[in-house]
């Protein structure tokens, strides 16, 4: 019979565990779905994750009406982060969804944003219609868009500045649009603008667009990945909360 010492015993446990379980032999690649609005927090709550796993995340940005359609036609993403609720709900509803994983992730925050004006009172500016174009992202595919849309009939000006207004397909769109110049304003979500030294910004009162409570859920094709699981706890955990609330917006 072959002896062992303590240390020799360990590294046999060790590789009859990596035997075992093929995802401590080697890194997991996680496929997230990303809304526009959630770019930069998620990087870097990405890289947290990848530094505090020894695991890889793949990112993939869109609008949340968009990134939905990939994803019912079959694109490989683990999981889905969407800028509201209602299409991690759909996800569910429709079956692609791990049932009972859904959650809030973030809650964000609408802005009006300008290099060039003046948005003491960005509800002044409007109203007085002085700027060629407004951006903002497409209400049918980004739920960023339905609330500048939304704010825009709760100050009684949608009527006057639609024939201003420059559509993106996508929240990043949109605010380039604005960074570049080929609108004169816009609006974005806050955590875009948040750390910007130029410009100005303007929050429109939250009682004039539906709360956007962005939610994330497991699918289907992640239901089976310790890796895509660990994320999801990851995004529920303190660091990456800290990372949430410092690009602005609001956590359960």
């Amino acid at each position: 019979m072959k002896r062992y010492n303590a240390s020799g015993l360990a590294a046999l446990i060790a590789l009859m565990v990596i035997a075992l379980n093929p995802h401590h032999a080697r890194a997991a690649e996680v496929q997230v779905a990303v809304a526009a609005n959630f770019t930069e927090p998620a990087k870097e709550i990405a890289a947290a994750f990848d530094a505090a796993t020894g695991n890889k995340t793949a990112l993939s940005f869109g609008a949340s009406g968009q990134l939905y359609a990939q994803i019912a036609h079959g694109a490989p993403y683990q999981i889905f982060l969407s800028a509201d609720a209602e299409r991690a709900q759909k996800a569910e509803a429709d079956g692609l969804a791990v049932v009972g994983s859904r959650f809030t992730y973030a809650v964000g925050r609408l802005a009006l944003y300008s290099k060039s004006l003046d948005l003491t009172d960005g509800a002044k500016t409007l109203k007085a219609g002085r700027f060629e174009h407004l951006a903002v992202a497409d209400p049918a595919a980004a739920p960023y868009g339905l609330a500048a849309v939304e704010t825009l009939r709760k100050l009684g000006l949608y009527d006057q500045v639609k024939p201003k207004l420059v559509t993106g397909a996508n929240i990043t769109q949109t605010y380039q649009f604005v960074a570049t110049g080929a609108a004169e304003l816009g609006f974005v979500a806050y955590s875009q603008v948040i750390h910007e030294k130029a410009g100005s910004v303007w929050l429109p009162p939250k009682e004039d667009y539906a709360p956007i409570a962005q939610q994330a859920v497991l699918l289907k094709t992640g239901a089976a990945d310790p890796a895509a699981k660990a994320f999801l706890a990851f995004l529920k955990g303190p660091a990456a909360q800290a990372i949430i609330q410092r690009y602005g917006y609001q956590v359960p």
